[in-house]
């Protein structure tokens, strides 16, 4: 095994405590210096230099990787199953946002995620223009599993295997039927295991450390690290810690195990108790150096810690309070990613959702808008431009029916969209076909159809026409004409007991795939009776695409969500449903492609 070096430089301490009301407080010298803050200003971070990459090492102790786990974790949400092309956008969009380390999946679940994440480390693992990320696979403590993750990521550059196995009593007892000694030995051969297969970046993960015994935590760690890990994560699995216990306990993990300097501490909060943000936080402050994070916070339950509010935290709040620790992130694509991510999983942000919320940087009070007036700063802390959001008329470009392409493409990248090809192609047509029946072209059209025209999964059915017969004298009808991928044209008639009913059951008729409609919501994009109709729908199929959940060990059903936006509300949900089906449809083909039969998992 190679010689490993010391990545901290700060002190270890048995006796630190946290202060009970602040978890960055403490009550002897503390592990960061804090310094006093003025809130009557924005403050900058200074400009840091990401530093060279070695698994158990970081140069610099006030460096913090983010880690990214949409891919994994917040692929496990209900309905956010993506594409294999989606995966590799988001992929790619995370390293231009710069993520230090992208968990791509966890491969052992079914063929299709270790298809992805192979494409994923081939492609962003080994990008020749600009930063190249870490390219992690999950594996459970077995050698399947490992020998999985090793299969698709050791093409990256630099690839990664993170292994777990549950340390809780109530996980051991319960779920593994372990004794403690089990646990050890497993997590220690299968560490050795992953090394012995020519990974030299292994991350272990004690699964929920949380309420896992303190004692046990450190000699499972220490034997982990024996036995070759680079990274250890300490998962707050079920969210049930408070920031001043969680970052106690990595204040403790990091003063009691044994060659912990010899590696890199991580944290994995969960948003069962909406403290995630926090706790990761707390954790940084007592010395973990690397976070796990998702966009937009999605993940298992509640969710995870959010990649964009522990990112801006600490660009907002670190030189003053958080001891000046900082990220490699490109804040500029923040608004970007979040956007690609809401699409592409169909999980919408709430409005008020911190940083990259609608209501983020909107001031409606009458006292709130008077001060913004006056100084921006009363009331933003930070900038909407620094997450690559840009407000509204910023360059004086007004859309129209008579506006070209450069305009077009112009006010897209004023709003975070560097779009150009086929892309802007197809979002011109549409654009000008919204712009004939509508006076006014709001930034939040644009980025509806910017949604439906561009964040769409690769096309097995396109829709090209729509006509429906409705109203209380009798059955609404409909008609559709549909357009394979071979060019032919595919046309069905129903009844239903709506039109939106008529519609999907003509398009039924034509695919003929069964499926079940779980979900359906409408949203008006903007105010006024001309505003366009967002719709996003959830459907699984009958046959059941399903996986391996990383976790539990459950065979889970794979359910797909689809969006569509248009003026006419009939269009724009049969968009919406054929969206979902293509995104269904994608899945099949890739297993065809690997001669897995429909339904088939890897356990």
């Amino acid at each position: 095994m190679a010689t490993i070096t010391s990545n901290h430089t700060i002190s270890r301490n048995p006796n630190i405590s946290f202060h009970p009301q602040n978890p960055l407080i403490r009550t002897q010298r503390p592990v960061i210096n804090f310094k006093p803050s003025n809130p009557t200003h924005i403050i900058r971070c200074s400009i840091h230099h990401r530093p060279e990459y070695t698994p158990n090492h970081i140069p610099d102790p006030k460096y913090i990787r983010i880690f990214d786990t949409t891919l994994r974790d917040g692929e496990q949400s209900p309905g956010a199953t993506m594409t294999s092309k989606e995966k590799l956008d988001v992929a790619r969009q995370l390293a231009k946002l710069g993520v230090d380390v992208i968990e791509a999946g966890f491969p052992a679940s079914s063929e299709a995620d270790l298809e992805a994440v192979k494409l994923i480390a081939m492609e962003v693992g080994n990008n020749s223009e600009g930063y190249i990320p870490v390219i992690c696979g999950l594996a459970r403590c077995n050698k399947r599993d490992i020998d999985k993750a090793w299969e698709a990521v050791k093409y990256a550059k630099k690839p990664r295997i993170h292994t777990f196995i549950a340390t809780s009593e109530i996980h051991m007892k319960f779920k593994l039927k372990m004794s403690r000694e089990e646990v050890v030995e497993k997590a220690t051969s299968m560490v050795a295991y992953a090394r012995s297969i020519g990974c030299v970046d292994v991350e272990f993960s004690p699964e929920d450390a949380g309420r896992s015994d303190p004692e046990f935590l450190y000699h499972i760690l220490g034997e982990v690290i024996k036995a070759g890990a680079t990274t250890l994560n300490i998962p707050d699995t079920v969210g049930y810690t408070v920031p001043s216990e969680f970052g106690q306990l990595i204040a403790d993990i990091k003063a009691n195990t044994l060659g912990i300097e010899d590696v890199i501490i991580s944290t994995h909060c969960q948003n069962d108790l909406g403290l995630s943000t926090a706790n990761t936080l707390a954790g940084a402050c007592a010395g973990a150096r690397q976070v796990e994070v998702t966009i937009n916070g999605i993940g298992e339950r509640a969710g995870n810690a959010s990649l964009e509010e522990v990112v801006m935290a600490l660009k907002c709040r670190g030189e003053q309070v958080l001891g000046g620790l900082y990220t490699g992130i490109n804040t500029q694509h923040i608004h970007m990613s979040s956007k690609m991510v809401e699409e592409y999983t169909g999980l919408h942000v709430q409005p008020h959702k911190a940083i990259v919320g609608a209501n983020a940087f909107a001031h409606e009070s009458g006292i709130h808008q008077d001060g913004m007036l006056k100084h921006k700063n009363t009331y933003e802390i930070i900038s909407p431009e620094d997450i690559g959001l840009h407000r509204a008329n910023e360059s004086g470009i007004v859309l129209g029916k008579l506006s070209g392409r450069h305009a077009l493409q112009a006010k897209m990248l004023e709003l975070g969209y560097d779009i150009e090809g086929k892309e802007l192609d197809d979002l011109f047509w549409r654009f000008k076909s919204v712009a004939e029946k509508k006076k006014k072209i709001t930034d939040d059209d644009l980025i509806a159809l910017m949604s439906d025209e561009v964040f769409q999964p690769q096309f097995v059915w396109q829709l090209q026409n729509v006509q429906v017969t409705c109203g209380s004298l009798g059955l609404s009808t409909a008609t559709v004409k549909l357009i394979d991928a071979d060019g032919q044209e595919h046309i069905s008639c129903s009844v239903g007991t709506g039109p939106v009913d008529a519609a999907y059951k003509a398009v039924d008729l034509i695919v003929k795939v069964p499926v079940t409609l779980l979900e359906y919501s409408m949203n008006a994009v903007t105010e006024g009776i001309d505003a366009l109709a967002s719709t996003r729908v959830l459907i699984r199929g009958e046959n059941g695409h399903i996986s391996t959940h990383a976790l539990t060990g459950e065979i889970v059903h794979r359910t797909f969500s689809g969006t569509g936006a248009d003026m006419d509300i009939v269009i724009s949900s049969v968009r919406a449903y054929v969206s979902a089906l293509n995104k269904m449809m994608s899945f099949r083909k890739l297993l065809a492609k690997n001669n897995k039969p429909e339904g088939s998992a890897v356990v």
